[in-house]
């Protein structure tokens, strides 16, 4: 697919077409040099459609949705080989499917996708490190910034993890969090008086145009989840509507009991927490694509990070951390049903907490199925069938 990837804006500006290998940090590029914006994922080295295919969260949805809701037709290879354009009038049936489930169905060979005018020339950024005593205060000022699903549309993303640095203690992970405002660091700032209040470790903030903004915050072509010898091998996801400040707490006192046990998972370990603007994905109808979880305010994950040969003790203690801090954010969301971001999910999940608890989605993307793939040719990844 990696040569698939010519871009072409439409006239009018109002769209583009893309191959099916083009990747984030590509397209932000791209479009950014003349003078659009894209609603591309948050990881520069990802494929438009890897993500986009499930959904696909990214910088730009407060104000413009997922990847997902941008999609206008695709262009796709059946199993049988036949090559099809879908769109709302041809084959919408699959339109529908393709945008929440769309792996399950073909390889999209371009798409055509909205742009949009590409804004301010700068996005603010700020870095904080914590230390685990300012964990309350952290997640309590997150949820008050959020306001359950109501963040401030260019407050675009703001993710952090549990990591050990060993400069700051050999026992006790500590809270690495980033902050990406679309626009000045005064109006940023503002936002994020709470956070400064804080007392913090470090704490470093900048200015840069939009394609930078992956860089400094961790996800661009050069960080670590972008090189080519690392691989995830362990992954449990979750979604959540806001942080549950005990559950929080609960999981960081996990990491520190874990790596007591078993100091080598301390390197590894990923204990990751995304919060998006979500305005433009709560504006779209729940029914009118295959993606099902748009009450997700937050999309949460545990990943290790493994060579291909790891020891197979330390792939089960991982899989046993990994479904342990899973569990502990479920059960700190009483009444809601598990969901799993289905470009996080590691395959072992139930197909409801997938693609939708509702039985009517799964009854109508297995008819899809049927119709479309007979006889699951595309089955690799988190199948239907």
């Amino acid at each position: 697919m990696v040569n698939l990837n010519r871009i072409d804006i439409q006239r009018g500006g109002k769209s583009a077409w893309f191959g099916g290998g083009t990747y984030d940090g590509q397209v932000a590029r791209y479009l950014w040099n003349k003078g659009y914006v894209a609603t591309t994922g948050s990881c520069d080295c990802v494929g438009m459609m890897g993500p986009g295919l499930g959904g696909g969260h990214g910088r730009h949805e407060g104000l413009y949705g997922m990847i997902s809701d941008n999609i206008l037709q695709v262009n796709l290879v059946l199993a049988d080989g036949k090559s099809i354009r879908v769109n709302k009038s041809s084959h919408p049936d699959l339109f529908w499917g393709i945008r929440g489930a769309g792996h399950n169905f073909g390889i999209v060979t371009s798409f055509e996708l909205k742009i949009h005018p590409r804004g301010p020339d700068t996005w603010h950024y700020h870095n904080y490190v914590w230390a685990g005593k300012q964990l309350k205060p952290v997640f309590n000022a997150l949820n008050k910034l959020h306001n359950n699903g109501s963040t401030p549309v260019n407050m675009a993303l703001n993710f952090g993890q549990y990591y050990l640095n060993t400069s700051i203690s050999k026992t006790e992970p500590t809270i690495g969090w980033t902050f990406a405002y679309r626009g000045s660091a005064r109006d940023a700032e503002r936002l994020l008086a709470p956070f400064n209040a804080i007392p913090a470790i470090d704490s470093v903030q900048g200015d840069v145009p939009f394609p930078q903004i992956s860089d400094v915050q961790g996800t661009g072509e050069q960080g670590i989840l972008c090189q080519a010898h690392n691989t995830i091998r362990t992954i449990t996801t979750a979604g959540l509507q806001v942080y549950n400040v005990t559950a929080q707490q609960q999981i960081f006192d996990t990491f520190k009991v874990r790596i007591a046990k078993n100091p080598v998972l301390a390197t590894y370990g990923l204990i990751v927490m995304e919060g998006y603007s979500t305005a433009g994905v709560t504006a779209v109808p729940s029914d009118s694509s295959a993606y099902p979880f748009r009450a997700d305010h937050h999309l949460v994950y545990f990943g290790t990070i493994l060579a291909p040969n790891a020891d197979a003790s330390l792939i089960n203690a991982s899989w046993e951390w990994a479904d342990e801090v899973r569990d502990l954010w479920n059960k700190g969301q009483p009444g809601r049903l598990p969901n799993a971001y289905v470009n996080y999910a590691n395959g072992r999940e139930p197909l409801e907490q997938k693609y939708g608890h509702e039985p009517w989605r799964l009854q109508r993307l297995r008819g899809l199925k049927a119709k479309y793939d007979p006889y699951n040719r595309f089955r690799f990844y988190n199948p239907i069938v």
